[in-house]
């Protein structure tokens, strides 16, 4: 998923038009270098159309312009002369370019202490091709950000689209920095984080606060009303956040610096309302025995080897008394009994914290076909005794032959059932959905594999009578073995003519 489902036509022009840029520049470039130099430049120019805007609303009205102040009270980041975008079309083609553009991001920086030390400084680089640079901000300057939405949704929607088309273009690597746009929906839609502490302990991009906050605004909600927190491992990916969280007008703690959550949570104090995340699957060598005694492990000690338990019970241990979680994790998660993983599972079920798990339909991840689960937890759950299962696989749609997507009606499908669960009025369906006891999950095991309890989708009767159908099939069936001989025959002959003998 690229876009949003409000966004319309002409917006998603928009979009691929940008787009359209990223690949003006690349050049040789590899994919995740020039991730950030186009990132940048979205950011670069969407911040300076919002400053010439409020310029011109201050230069109508006879006030400062240069007034710091009058730019804060309407959360507009201030952008001194020298960084306007103004300056930076008029030198789009001079051999200096990179380097305007370079001082450019640092005197924002300098002016702004929200972006300090965030946006990326590496256009003056030899290896960068100056001409196409220019050739890029030429575009740019023909766009004018600001009119294709008076709020900042569609520049959101810009980032969040490029950040899903790099992400087609990295494969593997991108994992770290976004999660598709429909899986996150699928947990926010069930969540419903309307008020209170939103935390993600590997928030990549930020792609679990940005769809947060669209669902508060989508239901006449305050975003104000949420508190974001987060951390990644990762530098460059903890950047592309803070400007994407930056450019949504949404404040967040991602604590002061990049950091391994499980060797430096940097809230540790943290107990959250909300908490949403798509960790590293199966990650192994997480913990070098330092981390043996930690007071996280409430359930036991996760096996060094595979860290899907140490994320879940991290996320346990910062969930408050209300709270709730919607995590991804692989499908391993859901019966493994090696390193002591269903043990562990075990004493999570007992302890009537497993709400609801979801079976996702596979390739909706352009890193990995590892099938993959949602998991929901919640700490004060309406129906106690009680875990939804869904399976999902056969949801989404294809939208192009390596990747599926989960549609509007899909979410709101599995949105519904788990408030139908919740009301107490579910009715089990076979094959896709059904409520079942902790008793009858001590029965499987404790295996959370959702195939297991929701059974097989009843068939259609076609009132074909049953000798009928048997006849015509090995009628056809025999015709297929007939035209397969000839086929044969056809190649050996083929062969046999070019001294080829089978």
């Amino acid at each position: 998923m690229a876009v949003t489902n409000s966004g319309t036509t002409a917006d998603i022009g928009f979009e691929q038009q940008i787009w359209a840029a990223a690949d003006i520049l690349r050049g040789n470039m590899d994919a995740a270098e020039y991730k950030h130099v186009v990132l940048g430049l979205i950011f670069l120019k969407y911040i300076s159309d919002k400053f010439e805007g409020r310029y011109q609303e201050l230069l109508a009205e006879n006030d400062d312009v240069e007034d710091k102040d009058a730019y804060a009270e309407v959360n507009i980041f201030f952008v001194p002369s020298e960084a306007r975008w103004s300056v930076i079309a008029g030198a789009a083609h001079a051999e200096e370019i990179g380097t305007i553009i370079d001082d450019a991001m640092r005197s924002i920086e300098k002016e702004n202490k929200r972006l300090k030390d965030i946006l990326p400084k590496t256009y003056g680089r030899t290896e960068l091709d100056k001409r196409r640079l220019g050739n890029v901000v030429d575009l740019f300057t023909n766009i004018q950000m600001i009119e294709h939405g008076t709020d900042k949704d569609i520049l959101g929607r810009t980032y969040e689209y490029c950040l899903s088309k790099f992400a087609e273009q990295e494969g593997k690597r991108a994992g770290e920095f976004y999660t598709p746009s429909c899986v996150v929906r699928t947990l926010v839609e069930v969540l419903q984080p309307f008020k209170g502490r939103v935390y993600d302990p590997c928030c990549g991009s930020g792609g679990m606060f940005v769809q947060s906050t669209d669902f508060v605004k989508n239901h006449a909600g305050n975003i104000g009303n949420l508190s974001v927190y987060g951390q990644d491992a990762n530098p460059t990916t903890r950047k592309m956040a803070l400007m994407n969280l930056a450019i949504r007008g949404i404040e967040a703690d991602l604590g002061g610096y990049n950091a391994d959550t499980f060797h430096k949570d940097l809230h540790k104090t943290l107990k959250a309302d909300f908490i949403m995340a798509n960790p590293p699957f199966n990650l192994s060598d997480w913990n070098d025995g330092s981390l043996n005694d930690d007071q996280r492990w409430k359930y036991g000690l996760p096996p060094a080897g595979n860290a899907n338990f140490a994320w879940l019970q991290h996320m346990i241990f910062h969930l408050a008394p209300n709270g709730k979680i919607g995590m991804v994790l692989a499908n391993g998660s859901l019966s493994s009994q090696s390193g002591g993983e269903g043990e562990i599972r075990k004493k999570i079920v007992q302890d009537d914290l497993v709400e609801g798990i979801i079976a996702m339909p596979t390739q909706l991840f352009y890193t990995t076909q590892i099938p993959v689960s949602l998991w929901f937890i919640s700490r004060n759950k309406k129906q106690t005794g009680k875990t939804l299962f869904i399976d999902a696989r056969k949801m989404g749609s294809m939208v192009n032959r390596r990747l599926r997507e989960m549609t509007a009606g899909d979410i709101a499908r599995i949105a519904k059932t788990f408030e139908a669960f919740d009301d107490g009025t579910l009715e089990d369906v076979k094959g896709y959905c059904v409520a079942v006891t902790t008793e009858d999950i001590a029965k499987q095991d404790y295996i959370l594999t959702p195939g297991r309890y929701v059974g097989i989708e009843e068939q259609e009767d076609d009132g074909e009578p049953f000798e009928e159908k048997m006849a015509r099939l090995t009628g056809e069936l025999s015709e297929m073995f007939k035209r397969s001989r000839e086929l044969e025959e056809a190649i050996r002959k083929r062969l046999g003519a070019i001294g080829f003998e089978i």
